[in-house]
Order: C-alpha cells, then sequence, then structure tokens
C-alpha cells in the first residue's frame, strides 16, 4: 500500500494563470493550454480546475475532447451546452452537468444572453478506462444543496443524488455555506478544496477567499467553516493520483 507525507498546499486566486481576451476571463488552477508548468499539471486525479466569466453572446465555438471526465458548474448566469451526440443543455446554478468524452465527441458552451455574463467552473478528471462510448448527463440538486452541508454533485461510487462519472476514485462534493457553518473535508489519499464564492477558514490552511485552493494529501478530514459572507465550495475527493 502507498503512503503519503501529508501535505497542505495552499494556492491563492491571484496565483493561478489567466486568459483574458474580450469575451473570456479564465483563471487555470493548473496547466492549460499556453500556460505550461511542469510541476503543476494536476492534483490526484484532477487535470483541470478552470474559472471562467464569458461575456454576452459570445462561447466556446465547437471543439473535440476525448478520454476526459468533463463537470461544469455554473455559479451566476446560464450557458448553452450542445454536442455531437444530439445533447443540447441550458446549464444554470444548480445544475450538475457531466460529458463524458470517451473516445471523441465535439461540444460547443455559448452564453447566448444579451447583456449577463456567465461565470463557471469547468473541471476534468481522467476516466477509469480509455475510449469508452462519449456520454452526456445533467441533474438538478438545488434541493440537497438547500439542506446545508456537503452535497455529492459528481461521483464515481454511485451516489443517487449525484451524477455518475466514470472513474471510481473521485467525487467532487460541494456546499453552498451559511454563515460560520462547517463541514469536514472527506477523508482521502487527495483532496481539491475550491472556494467558488465567499469566504472559508480551512483547518491548517487558514483563511480563504473567492479563487483560492488547497491540495491537501494524505491530510485527514480538516474543518472548513464558512466565513460571515457565506461560502460556496467545491470539493473533489480522489483515492488516487497520477505518476
Amino acid at each position: 500500500m502507498t503512503t503519503f507525507a501529508p501535505q497542505v498546499d495552499v494556492r491563492r486566486a491571484d496565483s493561478r494563470f489567466a486568459t483574458q481576451v474580450a469575451w473570456l476571463d479564465s483563471h487555470h488552477c493548473f496547466s492549460f493550454g499556453s500556460h505550461y508548468d511542469p510541476s503543476n499539471t494536476h492534483h490526484g486525479l484532477l487535470l483541470v480546475s478552470n474559472d471562467d466569466v464569458v461575456r454576452p453572446r459570445t462561447g466556446f465555438d465547437t471543439h473535440p475532447h476525448r478520454d476526459m471526465e468533463i463537470v461544469t458548474w455554473v455559479m451566476s448566469g446560464e450557458l448553452e451546452h450542445k454536442d455531437t451526440l444530439g445533447n443540447t443543455g441550458l446549464i444554470y446554478p444548480g445544475l450538475a452537468q457531466r460529458m463524458s468524452a470517451g473516445r471523441g465527441i465535439w461540444h460547443s458552451e455559448k452564453n447566448n444572453t444579451p447583456d449577463k455574463d456567465v461565470h463557471f467552473i469547468q473541471m476534468w478528471v481522467v476516466p477509469d478506462e480509455a475510449s469508452i462510448d462519449p456520454g452526456y448527463q445533467q441533474l438538478d440538486v438545488n434541493t440537497e444543496l438547500d439542506k446545508g452541508g456537503l452535497v455529492p454533485i459528481a461521483s464515481g461510487r454511485g451516489h443517487a443524488a449525484a451524477i455518475a462519472i466514470r472513474q471510481s476514485g473521485a467525487v467532487l462534493w460541494g456546499g453552498r455555506l451559511g454563515p460560520d457553518e462547517t463541514v469536514r473535508v472527506p477523508d482521502n489519499a487527495y483532496a481539491h478544496v475550491y472556494v467558488a464564492k465567499g469566504s472559508a477558514r480551512l483547518e491548517a490552511a487558514g483563511m480563504l477567499t473567492a479563487g483560492d485552493a488547497v491540495r491537501l494529501t494524505a491530510a485527514g478530514s480538516p474543518t472548513l467553516t464558512a466565513g460571515a459572507d457565506c461560502a460556496e465550495v467545491l470539493i473533489w475527493e480522489m483515492s488516487a493520483g497520477l505518476s
């Protein structure tokens, strides 16, 4: 059995790679596109975590993906998805979306509203198996989120209230935490804690604000407490990593 030295690695929002053009403001937790750092390519099974703002009547034109589980989580606004399987979906806050790229899929992501930005987080994890059939799923989890605490948003372990990903070693948990609400980060070999809105204090890491991330390795189950301004958090719990 592989053992790891416990690590708590705080990555502040202003340290992320950034892609900024007229229609897009994107911040990358890991190497992405033209931004490459060989020491910052992934954490556990998570390869991409992009925080994107897309301007009205713009977006990502049709483009391909392969062998990736792609989860999209909208913070505000609406994002329209279309793909070569014939799926069309309007993603809004609280609607989890998963696209399994498998052996190959093309899709577009557009903000078709006339006057409102769309803000979303897109995350990629590697699948258990290459060249699977591509697929698509979306599920409204607002009712579960309204109960408080952490909710499984995307799961490879069969959580009933989550969209299914084809990676048994990963679960994405989300929470809309009220002022001073406390949860525990799920205990696993790896975890990636991302504060998407508001602020929160993570045990052993200190205060985090929007855009901050923490990479945990064999760190147990530290507490995470929302600040007075509440917090929306996304936490990947992973049992394995990439070499």
